[in-house]
């Protein structure tokens, strides 16, 4: 009897533990799912060790710097002084307050001032100056400089300069100019063959008042040429030379030129 109830007992102990391990969700893992790392022979290694000793010696060799160039500064030679000619013949112009001589004048300044080179010493400089009638300088004033060198130079080519012809009109000359000593070329020679046409008539601001007169309307004057004399001492056409010719369309071409016909400008 007691044989029979250790067997029962044992057998219900025996469902009782597998229905519990169908039932517990904690689960041993099985075998499949383990990881395993695999490490890499010693010979690989040493290869990539290897393959990287050339990338090093690239990039040794990109290290070495070139020596780089030195920059060639632009420069311009002066311009040579006004012939014997071309004095002779400001000496006789009279047109626009002599403006023959007063180009002569400029040109003799800047060919006795040298090589421009580029750097901080080119610029410019304008003068208000006054000839007597007998060509002697009366008076230089310095209106305004962008470079004490370029002024210094320009002071002593006035102090040194040759003795001019007299004035043709045989009155003072005064007027100003700007004397540029800059390794461009930012001038043209002069055009003369329009000196003969009359001068247009100034125009007056009508709407400027002082505020303290009684405002007045001004009428804008009209040119009239019937009413004016022609000129005989007129210069002829082939006193312009090709590259003025040539300079003065330039200038015209830039200054009314149109940005919708001419994009690139």
């Amino acid at each position: 009897m007691g044989l029979l109830l250790s067997l029962a007992f044992h057998l219900i102990l025996i469902v009782v533990g597998l229905n519990y391990q169908e039932i517990n969700p904690i689960k041993s893992k099985p075998l499949d799912e383990v990881i395993q790392v695999k490490l890499e022979p010693e010979q690989k290694k040493e290869n990539k060790k290897e393959e990287k000793k050339p990338d090093d010696q690239t990039l040794v060799l990109n290290t070495q710097r070139e020596v780089p160039q030195e920059k060639k500064l632009a420069y311009m030679d002066a311009p040579p002084a006004p012939s014997t000619e071309e004095w002779q013949k400001a000496s006789t112009y009279t047109l626009k307050n002599s403006k023959r001589y007063r180009h002569n004048w400029g040109q003799q300044v800047r060919s006795m001032m040298g090589r421009s080179v580029e750097g901080p010493d080119q610029g410019m400089v304008r003068f208000h100056i006054e000839i007597a009638a007998n060509g002697q300088l009366s008076k230089l004033e310095t209106l305004w400089s962008t470079s004490p060198v370029a002024e210094k130079l320009a002071r002593q080519a006035i102090e040194n300069m040759p003795p001019l012809p007299p004035i043709p009109t045989g009155k003072p000359l005064i007027f100003q100019k700007t004397i540029s000593f800059q390794p461009v070329d930012d001038g043209w020679p002069p055009i003369y063959k329009y000196d003969c046409l009359p001068d247009p008539p100034t125009f007056k601001n009508p709407f400027a008042w002082d505020g303290k007169s009684a405002p007045v309307a001004i009428q804008q004057k009209v040119a009239d040429g019937s009413k004016q004399e022609m000129l005989t001492d007129c210069p002829a056409i082939e006193d312009d030379t090709i590259e003025a010719e040539a300079a003065d369309m330039k200038r015209q071409f830039e200054i009314w030129g149109s940005s919708r016909l001419n994009p690139k400008k």
